[in-house]
């Protein structure tokens, strides 16, 4: 990416320094994953009745997200973060993306409300991955 080509990209991480638009898109996927979790873990119950899924489940959901975002934070929190653990991190997202879509079609039974929740939080997810794997990309060229 060069600071005299602007391109979508660039303008959305209001960055033309890969190193810095990576981080910047590590840092949003962890505080919205993080900010799923903490919701899940801490409304499971009311959170379960309105999408119709099991509190149990957004309890064990919960926690492997905060771990997740904890993880995803510390990456973003490097001042070049290496390309390995970040490729790992596209993965995670894409495999999240995937077995949420898998899930709501052969095995949870939602609500409505929660079936537009989880085809949301894929997009959201499979985004950040599209983002991270553009930054990432950039930064090695």
């Amino acid at each position: 990416m060069s600071a005299t080509q602007p391109t979508a990209l660039t303008a959305l991480a209001r960055t033309a320094e890969p190193h810095t638009a990576l981080r910047r898109f590590l840092a949003l996927d962890a505080v919205v994953t993080g900010a799923n979790g903490l919701a899940y873990l801490t409304a499971s119950g009311p959170l379960g009745r309105l999408l119709g899924v099991a509190p149990d489940l957004l309890l064990a959901l919960g926690a492997f997200l905060a771990a997740y975002a904890a993880g995803v934070g510390l990456l973003a929190s490097r001042a070049r973060p290496a390309a390995l653990p970040v490729r790992v991190v596209i993965e995670a997202n894409l495999a999240w993306a995937a077995v949420s879509c898998l899930a709501l079609a052969l095995w949870l039974s939602p609500t409505a409300t929660g079936a537009v929740w989880t085809v949301l939080q894929a997009l959201t997810v499979a985004g950040f991955a599209a983002l991270q794997h553009l930054t990432l990309k950039a930064r090695q060229h």
